[in-house]
């Protein structure tokens, strides 16, 4: 299998103008074992009606169903030998709770379109790209993924679409920031936060 940096295709020409802080964040190689780890804190806040499905994603195992400022979190970025997806193995420590993990994976699709898999298969399509500044991922569809095929969900009529950016702060650590809008509701759930890299793939 090619050890390309697995989102190399997705930046196409402006891979090789990446910032130092997004060179570092998008360096990982498909079938390899690279780890990048980045740690920070984050702000999550959802609506009161986004509440009411806080308990589905805490059976489903997808977003964070608990609010907060400043909570400390842990991100490894991972690849694996037999893989070409990108894995997120997030951490999160909420003060008097145990630490609690979303984890998920994230595949090139085509084009500029990469898909983000969560738990049971549930996925959000996204049109990731580099706009000269910062990296954008606007939202193309949710889909749930059943024996092998991308089937598209309504899930935007109930929860909204989301939308994330990830932003230079200097040429060790960037901002990340993820909104999901209802067009009726307006902000539904967010989240934002300043992540350091601690160790990079060798």
């Amino acid at each position: 299998m090619k050890k390309e940096h697995t989102f190399k295709s997705i930046f196409g020409s402006a891979w090789n103008n990446l910032p130092p802080a997004f060179q570092k964040r998008y360096m990982n190689r498909s079938y390899t074992h690279d780890i990048t780890t980045v740690e920070g804190k984050m702000d999550i806040h959802f609506s009161k009606i986004m509440s009411y499905f806080v308990p589905f994603f805490k059976w489903l195992h997808v977003l964070v169903p608990y609010q907060g400022n400043n909570i400390p979190v842990k991100v490894d970025f991972r690849n694996e030998i037999h893989s070409d997806a990108v894995y997120l193995d997030r951490k999160f420590y909420f003060p008097g709770k145990a630490p609690y993990e979303f984890n998920s994976c994230m595949r090139v699709f085509k084009n500029n379109e990469v898909i983000e898999y969560m738990s049971f298969g549930i996925g959000w399509r996204i049109h990731y790209f580099y706009d000269g500044k910062k990296i954008v991922m606007q939202h193309k569809g949710y889909i749930w993924k059943v024996f092998g095929l991308n089937i598209p969900m309504p899930f935007a009529i109930f929860i909204g679409i989301g939308r994330a950016e990830e932003e230079i702060i200097d040429d060790n650590s960037y901002r990340v920031t993820m909104t999901i809008s209802h067009p009726l509701f307006g902000s539904m759930y967010s989240y934002s936060g300043d992540f350091t890299f601690k160790s990079l793939p060798t």
